[in-house]
């Protein structure tokens, strides 16, 4: 796992959970719905969370940009992360990922009081970009090409499968506990 990956859980738990994810899909707020129920209520879980947004401004291996406030936003949830506060400004993304524009990215930060001049600052440095791409590439080398692609100890589920809501987790844990972890790139 990278030093820049964002985790969460345990470390070294049974159940090591990958997420690419992207802050303006769909089927991601419903996939961090229930990763955070699961990371919360369950000993021996952890996640990391790596993105994969859909837009071509950022990432190279999609067309267009289906998600167009995507980039801005990983960009966003990585300078929250500068300052020690990416899991809660990601889960504001998620709960209000259909506002994503810029002002609404400065009201977050200012709402979970983080400092407005150092976020505007990492928002504009082209490194953050660059760190998102990190991840993007990650992913890529791994096989991701929808979002949310998760590695339940290195074993992929992808995209918006119909059933994704009555994953049971728990059989999931089961399942995977104690298989390899996940494949080089996608930690």
């Amino acid at each position: 796992t990278s030093p820049d990956c964002h985790r969460k859980g345990e470390p070294g738990a049974a159940l090591a959970i990958v997420e690419f994810s992207d802050f303006q899909c769909p089927f991601c707020v419903q996939a961090f719905r229930d990763l955070h129920e699961l990371v919360r209520s369950r000993a021996g879980v952890s996640l990391v969370f790596r993105h994969f947004p859909l837009d071509a401004r950022c990432n190279r291996h999609v067309k267009g940009s289906l998600h167009p406030a995507a980039c801005l936003a990983a960009c966003a949830a990585e300078c929250a992360g500068r300052q020690e506060r990416f899991w809660e400004y990601h889960d504001v993304l998620f709960e209000n990922n259909e506002h994503l524009e810029r002002e609404s990215l400065f009201r977050y930060a200012r709402e979970l009081g983080l400092d407005l001049t150092a976020f505007a600052a990492c928002l504009d440095d082209p490194a953050t970009l660059a760190r998102v791409g990190e991840d993007v590439e990650a992913g890529a080398r791994v096989g991701v090409n929808a979002t949310p692609t998760l590695f339940f100890n290195g074993r992929a589920i992808a995209g918006a499968l119909p059933d994704r809501i009555h994953y049971d987790y728990a059989l999931i844990i089961e399942q995977h506990a104690g298989q390899a972890r996940s494949p080089q790139g996608a930690s």
